[in-house]
């Protein structure tokens, strides 16, 4: 999806999260239960920018329907490299309605794990101070 990703490479939160449905699903690449809705989503977008270092996307699929895309990206948290997917789905109205992330290897996401982790309260503050 050109938009969600000119908006992330661009460092624009704000328009990335314009482009989330209200009842997206996310699905963490960290955490067993997924999150839902667009004020949780986006709050933990910003949280991954700011926890991410010399992230780029690298390649981008889409299926025949335009509506499935994946996203490859690299990136560092800490000392540790990281490579990873984003999965994102685009309901009828043509917002993001599930975005599930996927990373490798194990010890990126563990500090990533531990990175997030740290920034939870402030997500969740976030979000129920920006219920979009």
């Amino acid at each position: 999806m050109q938009a969600f990703r000119k908006a992330v490479e661009a460092g624009d939160l704000d328009a990335a999260a314009a482009l989330l449905a209200q009842d997206v699903v996310f699905t963490s690449p960290v955490v067993f239960k997924p999150y839902t809705g667009k004020p949780v989503t986006a709050a933990i977008l910003r949280a991954v920018a700011d926890v991410f270092e010399d992230f780029r996307y690298v390649r981008e699929l889409a299926d025949a329907s335009g509506r499935d895309h994946a996203l490859v990206f690299t990136a560092r948290v800490g000392d540790r490299e990281i490579e990873g997917c984003d999965f994102i789905h685009v309901g009828d109205d043509g917002l993001i309605d599930r975005l599930t992330v996927m990373v490798r290897p194990l010890s990126g996401a563990q500090a990533l794990a531990a990175a997030m982790g740290a920034r939870f309260e402030r997500i969740a503050r976030e979000a129920q101070e920006h219920p979009a």
